[in-house]
């Protein structure tokens, strides 16, 4: 009995140490610091971009749009919007918003009712709609995210094109970060697939760049104090650009 009780314990430490071990880093790249002329003054640490091994705990939640159909047209005003929502805990009170929105590149919204209306202008849009899990990041199996492109008012559709592109769920434009914080950028690839369709993403802050060929939240540490343009440009892995309207996503960040 008491060899079992230990055994127990022992079983119990390492689940508890395995639990609290910091996630290994993948593809880290480290950006050396210049060095300081001023011998006083304080070393910064490196800047480092990498991601780690990320589980989506809903692999077979699917959502789909009722409303708007594919260029549907509808006057200024209030835009309906409906979406059907499988195997997720969407009515279960999970924290923070579960359904999000995102149209022509601004900021996601997020919703709680997966019926609502939007108040548009005169445009043609593109909507991307994605469910999130309890960290607020992006789900990124088949089903978990719907696309769609609408107008309203006196308008025409985007140019047909069958590239894919971008879709940033986080940061916001102008989120404010602290010094030291770890600076996530969450995205989804619409439209296509990064290893079939030979795809990566560049990441810029500034100078500084990172290439990614996996569709996962990016981290960032120990960015200094100050003004950012975090741009997301969608590549070729030969370096050809593509040519949609959506293909790059720029938003200004601030490290204070």
């Amino acid at each position: 009995m008491k060899k079992q009780t230990l055994l127990g314990l022992i079983a119990a430490c390492m689940l508890a140490f395995s639990c609290e071990s910091p996630r290994e880093k993948k593809e880290e790249m480290v950006i050396l610091n210049e060095p300081s002329e001023d011998s006083l003054a304080i070393e910064k640490p490196e800047i480092s971009f990498y991601f780690y091994e990320e589980k989506n705990d809903y692999p077979d939640a699917v959502i789909e749009m009722y409303s708007p159909l594919g260029n549907q047209k509808f006057r200024p005003g209030r835009v309906p919007f409906e979406f059907n929502i499988k195997n997720y805990p969407f009515e279960s009170g999970m924290g923070g918003f579960q359904l999000k929105m995102i149209l022509n590149s601004g900021d996601p919204v997020g919703y709680n009712s997966p019926i609502f209306q939007r108040e548009l202008n005169e445009g043609t849009y593109r909507v991307v709609a994605y469910l999130v899990d309890e960290e607020g990041l992006a789900l990124k199996e088949f089903g978990n995210s719907v696309d769609r492109d609408f107008m309203v008012g006196e308008t025409r559709a985007f140019p047909y094109q069958a590239e894919p592109y971008l879709a940033l769920n986080v940061p916001h434009n102008n989120d404010k970060f602290k010094e030291g914080e770890e600076l996530t950028i969450d995205f989804l690839l619409m439209g296509g697939d990064i290893d079939l369709d030979r795809l990566k993403i560049q990441i810029s802050l500034n100078e500084y760049q990172y290439e990614i060929q996996e569709v996962t939240p990016v981290r960032v540490a120990n960015l200094p104090k100050g003004e950012y343009l975090l741009t997301l440009n969608l590549l070729r892995r030969d370096g050809k650009e593509l040519d949609g309207p959506f293909s790059s996503v720029k938003k200004t960040v601030f490290v204070e």
